[in-house]
């Protein structure tokens, strides 16, 4: 009955009375944000070459305000080194070890002398650097180029992957690029790109 009094009292414009109100509006809690969690994206093929997609992936990113570093383990012949990174869209650090060349995903004899120390050095160098900066918790996207064949010739141990890998920021998201990703990181993957050849 007070509920067709309250319609019939909207219908012709008047408010019902207080005593005849039978509505009430539910309490509710605010609207909680919740943090972005990060993936783990692997992008591997047989051959080296899957590295263009992540950088515009990673480009993009950064445009759109994201903080985005990239380390290319393998890829010297601009003597960068952790203190000579190039930035892109004020946000994307891009970072390749302090060597002469870009390396070959084997090692051949003669390399095993100065110049082997010399390369594994700059590597290491910039995996610190890397894992340095996830734990300063400034960044929302890490690319790791060629990290497995980085890992395969011994420049890095595959448990400390494994390890920052687990120990990031949860809304960092981590991209791992090139052929040779040790089956375990596979297995802990959000997602798996595979690049094939033809």
């Amino acid at each position: 009955m007070n509920s067709q009094v309250s319609i019939d009292a909207q219908q012709r414009g008047s408010s019902p009375s207080k005593e005849s109100s039978h509505w009430t509006t539910p309490i509710r809690r605010p609207l909680q944000l919740v943090a972005p969690q990060g993936q783990l994206q692997i992008h591997t093929s047989t051959f080296r070459g899957s590295f263009s997609v992540v950088l515009s992936e990673s480009l993009r990113s950064a445009g759109l305000g994201s903080q985005v570093l990239i380390a290319q383990f393998l890829r010297g012949g601009v003597n960068q080194g952790p203190n000579g990174a190039s930035n892109l869209c004020g946000r994307l650090e891009w970072l390749r070890p302090d060597i002469e060349t870009c390396l070959p995903e084997q090692i051949s004899k003669e390399r095993l002398s100065l110049k082997r120390k010399y390369e594994e050095k700059a590597i290491k160098d910039l995996w610190e650097f890397c894992k340095a900066r996830l734990i300063e918790k400034k960044i929302d996207k890490i690319v790791l180029d060629e990290i497995g064949i980085a890992i395969s010739l011994g420049f890095i141990e595959e448990n400390d992957l494994i390890f920052m890998i687990n120990n990031r920021p949860s809304s960092t998201d981590i991209i791992l690029t090139g052929p040779s990703i040790p089956p375990k990181v596979i297995e802990m993957a959000d997602q798996i790109t595979e690049l094939r050849c033809n």
